[in-house]
């Protein structure tokens, strides 16, 4: 052949094919490749069918896997048809013979270049869409397997008087039907269209028609098929209505139909949905008119029509009609919207009851220092302060850790804080794979403390019920070894030749253990060992000589994961807590089925709604929610883990719930019914914290029930911000054992308070019958505070104003210590509100906090002592101590009661006088002469409590009995909390 470029020929170098060695390297390379890249495919799904099956829900991994397939099959296949199907038409309706045009003929070069190729091209691009369509339609699965087991609602929305199920679980899938059918149709209309261009079918800049007969005739079907979906949507929005969000001035989310939606959008729609369906025919009619006229111009009309019907004649009737009395016409839909709501968020039997709220002391001080007795069961450890000081205390290693925030939970009767000792590799002396994942392997024991007392002689420590290493007390015996909580996050292997420690002895033995359960995966399957080496990345599992007959591997290990993987259609409560039942530690784990396709009801975010001081201070306890934006939810679920199988239990809890009646049948004998609960576990269960602080929001707006009242919003509420925080976060509800106005005992509750919007004073108090074995569980009592009465946020400015704690503070940081801040209770009681509050303090140099002081309010009279019962006695001004030393509160010197006796005054004045040389020296930075003064301080009170036992009088004491209580309050502060405190010791 002659050279086309004019230049000299050269020799000519010959390229060899490589050698049948080469050729069969790189085939076996690639062969290897592809396998390594299946098995890291495999290993993956086989890693997770192998788990399941461990914790014995198969059936929950085989039905979400089936589920997927099918529907990624279904409708990938669907879509790739839709387009293949429609390319293929598109290339059989071509023209014969192209018209002589430059367009024609540059067309012409890629036609005659893809003609080798078409069936591949036609089988690619199929394929891909059909990856696509599919992957998207398996994240479906929800939603399919809602409408294929919906169950009934037994409630009809008040518009349209359908069934809700219609709305929650019928019309989500059909919103996915309608989506797919316009992808699908989208994606052939353009494919067809330039297909038909390619060969001729349409043309641009070429002489004669723009399109064959052929070519319209199929691309009008399309648009016919388009339209006729863009009449079932505007036929299935107006059903949406009933469940849309939009902008209110009654509400941020409001959800359902208003006035211009009922009386403009909802006829609009149904307008449209004829136009459209008109519009449809006369696009399938070009079939035998084969000209665009008519479709065109219906088209255009259904645009402007949607403009018009669908956007202007709203905005008027909303301008002319609902502006000028908007309350008037809005007033029958946010009625609606206020029963729907409450309905759906179980708040329907809330109703406020009137409570006055300004108690005061004058009125029979005696009988409400009595009654202040029983009315709760005081919880002055605070779970949120009291970690440290369990951490201390009772660590026994430096590797074992407590949880941030403690739990509260009762034991014999009392609230008791406890929380587990777990594992903390983080902390090891040594870190290395061996120690990491064989030998620290699990934490030990559950540690308990009394919610309402101190150690006498511990200076402040909680009483605990349970502890040591093994732990001992009240619990009994029960399996102590923790292998899965909520610090446990990396994965064990054992079982195996290689020994666990079990824990170390206090005289530097350790003890060893291998583990008995069945929970986890068998790695003695080589298969398995591989399995895992490539899914955790770890390749010593494949080949170390520690992992042998009988090794298992725990993965997963936290209540919440385990939980969230067996049943991945709940949301998970923020807060799980431990509790021993039968000889074993179980996590208790509150599950909520949630929706958000209730008709009428309006819409929460529960990141938002559940946060507060706590959750925004410890990640752990946020809520994990399948859907972050709902309008129905239910604590349906009570689950349990077992810490030490890991055995996961899903009980019914409620039983009428229709979303949990679905989910049940559609992964049948995943939840046991409620009568299996063990009558031990139900001693411990509890109604949940999220769901208690989605039901408060919801109540700062819809505890009103009278329509105009709530679109002028005049009694709006908040939640309080946390007092004793410095941060604008939400005050978070309490467990308490307490006693409602109403009740003859006491009943394990969950609390919480509101004040007006934006305004400081308590507005209403809150309370749930927390208690699972009550039969008034789940039930509330809403009390409206008539008057101004201090909320939460005031009563702690009135506390810090108070001379006795600038003093008493003062002196802790002179002493290099820190005062916090516990939780403040609230309490009603008498037709008031009692207010009391532990004050921790913590030596800069100490580790943990210790309880020293504890704040009382009631009314107008606020007090600061040493322990809870002198605070009552302080504040109804009563005599004496009910309560010896070291109960609720510290074990400092009981403060002497107010009184005229001329013994007890010249004690007080010695007591001022030591006080006052006390302060010079601590300012003068003499220890010694300090710890003289102390000394001094100390003999004159207690002549002061000697004499006071035998006066009779109280009060009438004048100006220098004013100066002594300061003597005594801050003296007495002095005298135990700076020789006591730790920080106050390595201080001085």
């Amino acid at each position: 052949m002659p050279d086309r470029g004019g230049g000299p020929t050269g020799p000519r170098i010959r390229v060899g094919r490589p050698s049948r060695r080469v050729r069969t390297l790189l085939m076996t390379l690639g062969v290897l490749a592809v396998l390594a890249m299946a098995f890291v495919m495999f290993s993956g799904f086989w890693t997770d069918w192998l788990w399941y099956r461990s914790v014995k829900y198969s059936s929950v991994f085989t039905t979400t896997l089936w589920t997927k397939i099918g529907l990624f099959f279904v409708f990938g296949l669907l879509m790739a048809v839709a387009v293949g199907v429609n390319i293929w038409l598109a290339h059989r309706l071509r023209p014969p013979l192209s018209a002589m045009s430059m367009e024609q003929q540059s067309l012409d070069r890629y036609r005659m270049g893809i003609a080798p190729y078409k069936k591949w091209l036609l089988i690619g691009i199929t394929a891909l869409v059909g990856l696509i369509a599919g992957a998207s339609a398996a994240g479906q699965w929800r939603t399919w397997l809602l409408w294929v087991n919906g169950v009934s609602f037994g409630q009809k929305d008040p518009q349209f008087h359908m069934d809700v199920s219609f709305f929650a679980f019928d019309l989500p899938w059909y919103r996915f039907l309608l989506g797919f059918g316009f992808a699908a149709t989208v994606l052939s209309l353009v494919a067809a269209a330039l297909t038909h261009y390619l060969y001729g079918g349409l043309r641009i800049t070429s002489p004669g028609a723009r399109a064959t007969a052929a070519a319209t005739g199929h691309l009008s079907v399309l648009l016919g098929v388009f339209v006729s979906l863009k009449a079932v949507a505007y036929w299935l929005d107006r059903y949406g209505l009933a469940v849309k969000s939009s902008d209110f001035k009654a509400t941020d989310n409001w959800t359902g139909l208003k006035y211009v939606d009922a009386n403009a959008y909802l006829p609009a729609k149904t307008i449209l949905f004829c136009i459209a369906v008109i519009c449809a025919i006369l696009f399938f009619a070009t079939l035998w008119r084969r000209t665009w006229q008519l479709p065109v111009i219906g088209f255009g009309l259904m645009v402007l029509s949607a403009i018009l019907i669908g956007g202007l004649y709203p905005a008027i009737v909303q301008k002319f009609q609902v502006q000028p009395n908007e309350q008037a016409k809005e007033a029958p839909y946010i009625e609606k919207n206020i029963e729907a709501t409450r309905n759906a968020y179980g708040i329907s039997g809330v109703k406020p009851e009137e409570y006055k709220g300004a108690g005061k002391v004058d009125d029979d001080p005696k009988k409400k220092r009595e009654n202040a007795d029983t009315a709760a069961n005081y919880r002055l450890n605070d779970p949120n302060i009291v970690s440290p000081t369990f951490q201390q205390l009772e660590q026994e290693r430096s590797y074992y850790q407590f949880p941030r925030t403690l739990d509260v939970d009762r034991y014999n009767g009392q609230d008791t804080i406890v929380g587990l000792r777990e594992l903390n590799v983080n902390k090891l002396d040594k870190r290395n794979w061996i120690n990491d994942h064989f030998a620290y392997t699990h934490g030990y024991g559950m540690v308990a403390a009394k919610g309402t007392e101190t150690k006498p002689g511990s200076k402040g420590a909680p009483a605990f019920t349970e502890s040591g290493l093994p732990t001992s007390g009240e619990l009994g015996e029960y399996e102590q070894r923790i292998y899965y909580g909520e610090k446990t996050s990396q994965y064990s292997i054992v079982g195996g030749p290689q020994k666990e420690l079990d824990y170390e002895e206090n005289g530097g033995g350790q003890k060893t253990y291998s583990y008995k359960g069945d929970s986890g995966v068998n790695l003695s399957n080589p298969i398995n060992r591989a399995a895992y080496a490539v899914s955790f990345g770890e390749p010593q599992i494949l080949y170390s000589g520690a992992i042998g007959e009988g090794s298992r591997i725990l993965y997963n290990r936290t209540p919440k994961e385990r939980v969230e993987a067996v049943a991945p259609w709940l949301t998970i409560d923020g807060d799980v807590y431990p509790t021993v039942v039968d000889g074993r530690i179980q996590w208790v784990v509150d599950a909520y089925t949630t929706s958000n396709g209730y008709p009428y009801a309006s819409r929460t975010t529960l990141g938002d709604t559940t946060a507060d001081s706590l959750s925004q201070a410890d990640s752990q306890r946020t809520v994990i929610a399948q859907q972050n934006q709902v309008n129905y939810i239910r604590n349906s679920v009570k689950a349990t883990v077992d810490a030490y199988t890991g055995d996961v239990k899903l009980y019914t809890w409620d039983e009428k719930d229709p979303v949990l009646k679905t989910w049940k049948k559609a992964f049948p004998g995943t939840v046991k019914d409620k009568s299996e609960i063990p009558p031990k576990l139900m001693d411990h269960l509890r109604y949940p914290q999220d769901m208690f602080k989605v039901q408060r929001e919801l109540l700062t707006k819809y505890h009103v029930t009278d329509p105009g009242q709530f679109y002028n919003a005049s009694d709006a509420w908040q939640v309080p911000n946390d007092p004793t925080k410095k941060d604008d976060s939400a005050v978070p509800p309490y467990y308490l054992s307490m006693k409602s106005p109403g009740q003859s005992s006491q009943q394990f509750s969950l609390t919480t308070t509101f004040t007006p919007s934006e305004r400081p004073n308590l507005r209403a108090f809150m309370t749930v019958d927390a208690d699972a074995r009550s039969k008034n569980y789940g039930q509330m009592q809403l009390l409206r505070v008539q008057g101004d009465v201090d909320g939460p946020e005031q009563v702690q400015n009135k506390l810090n104003s108070m001379t006795e704690v600038g003093n008493f503070v003062r002196d802790m940081k002179g002493a290099d210590s820190d005062v916090l801040y516990g939780n403040l209770l609230t309490v009603p009681l008498d037709d008031g509100f009692l207010y009391v509050e532990p004050v921790y303090v913590q030596g800069r140099k100490s580790a943990y906090p210790l309880l020293k002081k504890v704040a009382v309010s009631y009314g107008t009279e606020t007090a600061f002592a040493d322990n809870l019962s002198d605070g009552l006695n302080q504040v109804f001004s009563t005599e004496g101590s009910t309560k010896p030393p070291g109960e609720d509160g510290g074990d400092e010197p009981t403060k002497p009661p107010k009184t005229n006796d001329p013994t007890v005054q010249a004690a007080l004045d010695d007591a001022q006088t030591a006080f006052e040389d006390g302060e010079k020296a601590l300012k003068d930075g003499d220890w010694k002469k300090y710890g003289e003064a102390q000394e001094r301080l100390q003999d004159a009170l207690e002549r002061a409590e000697e004499a006071s036992d035998k006066a009779a009088a109280k009060k009438g004491a004048g100006g220098a009995e004013k100066g002594a209580d300061k003597a005594t309050d801050k003296g007495g502060d002095q005298a135990g909390d700076k020789k006591d405190d730790p920080g106050a010791d390595s201080s001085g």
